[in-house]
């Protein structure tokens, strides 16, 4: 697989030369490839982004407000996708210092890719205007701009600096995500999740008394709740199962559990089993599953995985199934040895087996 560096490659530059020679004819189009590509092969994929916004400053004529008026139709005429971060990235390198100029450009740009991480520069800057202008944005008719809201200000956005001023109180957001309660794109939805689950790991609480006053059935506002208690769930948090309407004290046992006994790196882990109420009357379930890896010095981590939310009949049983590729990833790499696969219903383990990996 290519690396996701190569998105900004030779031919991207070209591409990005030959549009920018149409917005200004007096760019050599030679010298600002060459400058674009020297060193290429020894920046990272976040290094090519962030040069790229240099050698645009250093290329297009103007001041800041001028150099926008070239932008603006520029990313109509590129691709959209990672690459068109480039443009919130140039923002927030040389606009701190003009947000009445700025934050419109953020908001124009999100629409091509997003504007996610150049929004922080600003937040950290000024906090409170820049949020006033964002709870603007989530009410606003574009989806990705309703999203830009959320996803931006988020706590603990990943690839990004922490949010400092937001971890401390969170409340700050609250306006932001109220606004987007029911939000009907789904895009818009798993930010706000997402928000939210931040939340959940510094202030669990908070946002456990957020979600409650919420309405669960809203098929939209429902589907939020679930995601952004989802890590609380994992881990049998009574509170969170209770907000959400699942069974703080299920009534079931797992039966029939099969298990792939062994399994090599590469291959499929298989595992089968029913999960049998002891009730009369139904229950509301969350089923996950856990795996505990093997690392290194014969060290085990966990990880939780979702399996499926049931509503169990009374006295009714039914069959499961799931089968899960173990290959390596960038952040998990996999050794040999004993794992245990344990399964979970509303966070408390039922069951469990061990099986053998072979790489």
């Amino acid at each position: 697989m290519e690396p996701l560096k190569e998105m900004f490659n030779a031919a991207y530059y070209h591409l990005l030369a030959a549009q920018l020679k149409s917005l200004v004819p007096t760019l050599n189009k030679k010298h600002f490839v060459d400058e674009a590509c020297r060193d290429l092969d020894k920046r990272s994929l976040n290094e090519r982004l962030r040069y790229t916004s240099l050698v645009l400053h250093r290329f297009i004529p103007g001041s800041f407000g001028e150099q926008l008026k070239t932008l603006y139709p520029l990313a109509k005429k590129m691709p959209s996708g990672y690459t068109a971060l480039v443009y919130p990235d140039f923002v927030a390198q040389f606009g701190l210092q003009d947000p009445k100029r700025s934050l419109p450009a953020l908001k124009y740009f999100t629409v091509f890719g997003s504007s996610e991480f150049a929004i922080r520069f600003f937040l950290k800057e000024d906090l409170d205007a820049t949020l006033k202008v964002m709870e603007s944005w989530s009410k606003d008719k574009d989806p990705h701009v309703r999203r830009l809201a959320s996803e931006g200000s988020r706590p603990r956005l990943p690839w990004s600096f922490k949010l400092d001023a937001v971890l401390k109180n969170p409340a700050l957001t609250a306006t932001i995500l109220e606004n987007l309660k029911s939000d009907a794109e789904l895009y818009v939805r798993k930010s706000v999740a997402n928000h939210l689950n931040d939340l959940s790991k510094d202030h669990r609480e908070y946002m456990l008394s957020i979600i409650s006053k919420w309405d669960v059935d809203d098929p939209h506002t429902g589907w939020i709740m679930k995601h952004a208690a989802r890590t609380l769930v994992k881990k049998g948090d009574q509170a969170a199962l209770k907000v959400l309407r699942f069974d703080t004290s299920p009534a079931a046992e797992i039966r029939d559990f099969k298990l792939s006994a062994n399994v090599r790196l590469g291959e499929k882990l298989e595992f089968s089993f029913r999960i049998q109420s002891l009730k009369k009357t139904s229950q509301r379930l969350v089923i996950d599953y856990c795996i505990h890896y093997v690392r290194e010095n014969e060290r085990k981590s966990a990880k939780v995985f979702k399996l499926k939310n049931i509503d169990l009949q009374g006295n009714e049983g039914r069959e499961l199934a799931r089968a899960q590729t173990i290959k390596d990833f960038s952040t998990r790499t996999h050794h040999a040895g004993k794992h245990l696969l344990e399964l979970l219903v509303n966070g408390r383990v039922l069951a469990s087996k061990a099986f053998l990996l072979e790489k």
